[in-house]
Protein backbone atom coordinates (compact mmCIF):
# COMPACT_ATOMS: atom_id res chain seq x y z
CA UNK A 1 0.00 0.00 0.00
CA UNK A 2 2.95 2.90 1.07
CA UNK A 3 6.01 2.60 2.65
CA UNK A 4 5.65 5.93 4.92
CA UNK A 5 5.83 4.35 8.48
CA UNK A 6 4.74 7.50 9.89
CA UNK A 7 1.55 7.32 8.23
CA UNK A 8 -1.61 5.14 9.59
CA UNK A 9 -4.21 3.25 7.05
CA UNK A 10 -7.46 2.38 8.40
CA UNK A 11 -9.74 1.00 5.54
CA UNK A 12 -13.22 1.28 6.57
CA UNK A 13 -16.34 -0.11 5.05
CA UNK A 14 -18.71 3.10 4.84
CA UNK A 15 -18.41 6.64 6.36
CA UNK A 16 -20.79 5.43 9.42
CA UNK A 17 -18.16 2.86 10.38
CA UNK A 18 -15.37 6.00 9.36
CA UNK A 19 -17.02 8.45 11.76
CA UNK A 20 -17.07 5.60 14.67
CA UNK A 21 -13.20 5.12 13.85
CA UNK A 22 -12.88 9.02 14.01
CA UNK A 23 -14.87 8.95 17.22
CA UNK A 24 -12.74 6.16 19.11
CA UNK A 25 -9.25 8.09 18.07
CA UNK A 26 -10.68 11.52 19.56
CA UNK A 27 -12.49 9.78 22.90
CA UNK A 28 -8.91 7.98 23.42
CA UNK A 29 -6.85 11.51 22.79
CA UNK A 30 -9.37 12.76 25.07
CA UNK A 31 -8.38 10.31 28.27
CA UNK A 32 -5.18 11.12 27.38
CA UNK A 33 -5.38 14.95 27.98
CA UNK A 34 -6.32 16.37 24.68
CA UNK A 35 -6.62 20.35 25.07
CA UNK A 36 -7.23 21.69 21.61
CA UNK A 37 -8.56 19.87 18.40
CA UNK A 38 -8.66 21.87 15.01
CA UNK A 39 -12.17 21.24 13.57
CA UNK A 40 -13.02 20.53 9.57
CA UNK A 41 -16.59 21.26 8.01
CA UNK A 42 -17.59 19.66 5.14
CA UNK A 43 -20.14 16.50 3.61
CA UNK A 44 -16.70 14.23 5.02
CA UNK A 45 -16.92 14.46 8.64
CA UNK A 46 -20.59 14.57 9.53
CA UNK A 47 -20.73 11.24 10.63
CA UNK A 48 -17.91 11.65 13.20
CA UNK A 49 -19.81 14.84 14.56
CA UNK A 50 -23.55 12.79 14.77
CA UNK A 51 -21.10 9.96 16.45
CA UNK A 52 -20.08 13.04 19.04
CA UNK A 53 -22.98 14.64 18.93
CA UNK A 54 -24.38 11.17 20.54
CA UNK A 55 -21.63 10.27 22.95
CA UNK A 56 -21.21 11.37 26.66
CA UNK A 57 -17.57 12.97 25.95
CA UNK A 58 -17.19 16.14 27.67
CA UNK A 59 -15.21 18.75 25.57
CA UNK A 60 -15.70 21.21 28.45
CA UNK A 61 -12.17 21.49 28.96
CA UNK A 62 -10.95 21.71 25.24
CA UNK A 63 -10.36 24.45 22.62
CA UNK A 64 -12.02 23.76 19.39
CA UNK A 65 -10.17 25.74 16.40
CA UNK A 66 -11.95 25.62 13.13
CA UNK A 67 -9.75 25.09 9.74
CA UNK A 68 -11.81 27.50 7.39
CA UNK A 69 -14.39 30.00 6.73
CA UNK A 70 -15.56 31.89 3.61
CA UNK A 71 -15.10 35.46 3.17
CA UNK A 72 -18.04 37.59 2.99
CA UNK A 73 -20.72 35.31 4.65
CA UNK A 74 -22.24 36.68 8.24
CA UNK A 75 -21.88 34.25 10.48
CA UNK A 76 -25.54 33.22 10.93
CA UNK A 77 -25.75 32.45 7.44
CA UNK A 78 -26.89 29.22 6.71
CA UNK A 79 -23.80 27.72 4.28
CA UNK A 80 -21.15 29.44 6.85
CA UNK A 81 -19.05 27.18 8.80
CA UNK A 82 -19.59 28.81 11.71
CA UNK A 83 -23.15 27.88 11.16
CA UNK A 84 -22.37 24.28 9.83
CA UNK A 85 -20.47 23.85 13.31
CA UNK A 86 -22.94 25.30 15.46
CA UNK A 87 -25.57 23.12 14.03
CA UNK A 88 -23.33 19.97 13.98
CA UNK A 89 -21.68 20.20 16.88
CA UNK A 90 -21.23 22.70 19.22
CA UNK A 91 -25.19 23.87 19.98
CA UNK A 92 -25.26 19.94 21.20
CA UNK A 93 -21.05 19.77 23.00
CA UNK A 94 -20.36 22.60 24.50
CA UNK A 95 -16.14 23.76 24.05
CA UNK A 96 -14.31 25.35 26.71
CA UNK A 97 -13.44 27.74 23.76
CA UNK A 98 -14.08 28.10 20.06
CA UNK A 99 -12.76 29.94 17.19
CA UNK A 100 -13.77 30.08 13.51
CA UNK A 101 -12.18 32.46 10.85
CA UNK A 102 -14.71 35.98 10.79
CA UNK A 103 -15.27 36.30 7.28
CA UNK A 104 -16.80 39.71 8.25
CA UNK A 105 -13.76 40.96 9.18
CA UNK A 106 -10.58 42.39 6.59
CA UNK A 107 -7.77 40.34 5.78
CA UNK A 108 -4.81 41.78 8.14
CA UNK A 109 -6.44 42.22 11.00
CA UNK A 110 -8.25 38.74 10.67
CA UNK A 111 -5.58 36.74 9.51
CA UNK A 112 -3.11 38.47 12.09
CA UNK A 113 -6.33 37.33 14.56
CA UNK A 114 -6.28 33.65 13.82
CA UNK A 115 -2.51 33.20 14.11
CA UNK A 116 -2.25 34.58 17.18
CA UNK A 117 -5.10 32.55 18.52
CA UNK A 118 -2.97 29.22 16.89
CA UNK A 119 0.27 30.27 18.68
CA UNK A 120 -1.77 30.71 21.81
CA UNK A 121 -3.09 27.27 21.43
CA UNK A 122 -0.93 25.01 19.87
CA UNK A 123 -3.28 22.05 18.39
CA UNK A 124 -2.99 18.48 19.79
CA UNK A 125 -5.17 16.76 17.24
CA UNK A 126 -5.89 18.71 13.93
CA UNK A 127 -9.05 16.63 12.42
CA UNK A 128 -9.58 17.07 8.09
CA UNK A 129 -10.85 16.16 5.26
CA UNK A 130 -8.96 16.39 1.77
CA UNK A 131 -10.45 17.91 -1.55
CA UNK A 132 -10.25 16.27 -5.07
CA UNK A 133 -7.33 18.27 -5.83
CA UNK A 134 -5.64 17.31 -2.47
CA UNK A 135 -6.48 20.29 -1.16
CA UNK A 136 -6.54 21.06 2.71
CA UNK A 137 -8.32 23.33 4.39
CA UNK A 138 -8.84 25.69 1.32
CA UNK A 139 -5.31 25.58 0.46
CA UNK A 140 -5.28 24.61 -3.16
CA UNK A 141 -2.71 23.64 -5.36
CA UNK A 142 0.18 25.67 -5.39
CA UNK A 143 -0.10 26.96 -1.87
CA UNK A 144 3.00 27.31 -0.02
CA UNK A 145 4.24 24.71 2.62
CA UNK A 146 4.86 27.57 4.68
CA UNK A 147 2.05 29.62 4.52
CA UNK A 148 -0.50 30.33 7.97
CA UNK A 149 -3.22 31.30 8.26
CA UNK A 150 -4.22 33.51 4.89
CA UNK A 151 -6.87 34.68 2.46
CA UNK A 152 -7.04 32.25 -0.32
CA UNK A 153 -8.55 32.21 -3.79
CA UNK A 154 -10.78 28.82 -3.94
CA UNK A 155 -10.10 26.86 -7.49
CA UNK A 156 -12.59 26.49 -9.85
CA UNK A 157 -12.71 22.64 -8.86
CA UNK A 158 -13.46 24.01 -5.67
CA UNK A 159 -16.02 26.72 -6.49
CA UNK A 160 -17.71 23.34 -8.48
CA UNK A 161 -17.99 21.14 -5.46
CA UNK A 162 -18.97 23.66 -3.39
CA UNK A 163 -21.87 24.92 -5.70
CA UNK A 164 -24.50 22.05 -4.43
CA UNK A 165 -24.86 23.73 -1.40
CA UNK A 166 -26.25 27.31 -2.63
CA UNK A 167 -28.97 28.45 -5.18
CA UNK A 168 -26.77 29.12 -8.06
CA UNK A 169 -22.48 29.43 -8.99
CA UNK A 170 -22.35 32.90 -8.81
CA UNK A 171 -23.65 32.31 -4.90
CA UNK A 172 -20.59 30.46 -3.86
CA UNK A 173 -17.98 32.55 -2.35
CA UNK A 174 -14.79 33.12 -4.14
CA UNK A 175 -12.40 33.61 -1.29
CA UNK A 176 -11.37 32.02 2.01
CA UNK A 177 -10.09 33.04 5.66
CA UNK A 178 -7.65 29.21 5.91
CA UNK A 179 -5.27 27.91 8.37
CA UNK A 180 -2.07 27.57 6.12
CA UNK A 181 -0.29 24.37 5.76
CA UNK A 182 2.58 25.16 8.12
CA UNK A 183 -0.37 26.01 10.66
CA UNK A 184 -2.08 22.54 10.08
CA UNK A 185 1.33 20.42 10.49
CA UNK A 186 2.24 21.77 13.26
CA UNK A 187 -0.40 19.75 14.76
CA UNK A 188 1.05 17.08 17.31
CA UNK A 189 -1.29 14.49 15.37
CA UNK A 190 -2.85 14.59 11.89
CA UNK A 191 -6.33 12.49 11.35
CA UNK A 192 -7.58 12.94 7.92
CA UNK A 193 -10.85 11.33 6.94
CA UNK A 194 -12.07 10.46 3.17
CA UNK A 195 -15.11 8.47 1.20
CA UNK A 196 -15.41 7.76 -2.31
CA UNK A 197 -13.89 6.43 -5.57
CA UNK A 198 -13.52 10.67 -6.44
CA UNK A 199 -11.03 11.18 -3.56
CA UNK A 200 -8.86 7.98 -4.32
CA UNK A 201 -6.38 9.92 -6.77
CA UNK A 202 -5.90 12.66 -3.87
CA UNK A 203 -4.94 10.22 -1.89
CA UNK A 204 -3.19 8.08 -3.87
CA UNK A 205 -0.88 10.79 -4.51
CA UNK A 206 -1.08 12.43 -0.83
CA UNK A 207 0.53 9.15 0.20
CA UNK A 208 2.65 7.66 -1.91
CA UNK A 209 3.50 10.48 -4.79
CA UNK A 210 6.23 13.04 -4.68
CA UNK A 211 5.70 15.50 -1.92
CA UNK A 212 5.20 18.98 -3.81
CA UNK A 213 3.21 21.79 -3.35
CA UNK A 214 1.05 20.73 -6.40
CA UNK A 215 -0.64 18.70 -4.43
CA UNK A 216 -0.93 20.04 -0.69
CA UNK A 217 -1.66 17.17 1.36
CA UNK A 218 1.95 15.43 0.33
CA UNK A 219 3.06 17.64 2.73
CA UNK A 220 1.66 15.44 5.51
CA UNK A 221 4.15 12.32 4.30
CA UNK A 222 6.37 14.68 6.41
CA UNK A 223 4.72 14.60 9.88
CA UNK A 224 5.63 12.41 12.42
CA UNK A 225 1.97 10.78 13.12
CA UNK A 226 -0.52 10.78 10.47
CA UNK A 227 -4.02 8.78 10.23
CA UNK A 228 -6.15 8.53 6.80
CA UNK A 229 -9.36 6.94 7.65
CA UNK A 230 -10.99 5.75 4.52
CA UNK A 231 -14.00 3.86 2.90
CA UNK A 232 -12.97 1.45 -0.12
CA UNK A 233 -13.49 3.74 -2.53
CA UNK A 234 -10.80 6.33 -1.59
CA UNK A 235 -8.56 3.76 -0.85
CA UNK A 236 -8.51 2.00 -4.16
CA UNK A 237 -5.63 3.49 -5.92
CA UNK A 238 -3.54 2.75 -2.76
Amino acid sequence: MHSNENIEVIVVKNPEEGGQRAFEIIKEELENGLKVIGLPTGGTPETMYTALRNSALDFSEVVAINLDEYIGLEADHPQSYKYFMDEHLLNTKPFKETYIPNGMAPEAEETARYNQILQEHPIDLQILGIGTNAHLGFNEPGSSFDSLTEKVELSEETVEANKRYFESVADVPKYAYSMGLASITSADKILLLAYGENKADAIAEAINGPVTEEVPASILQNHENVTFILDEGAASKL
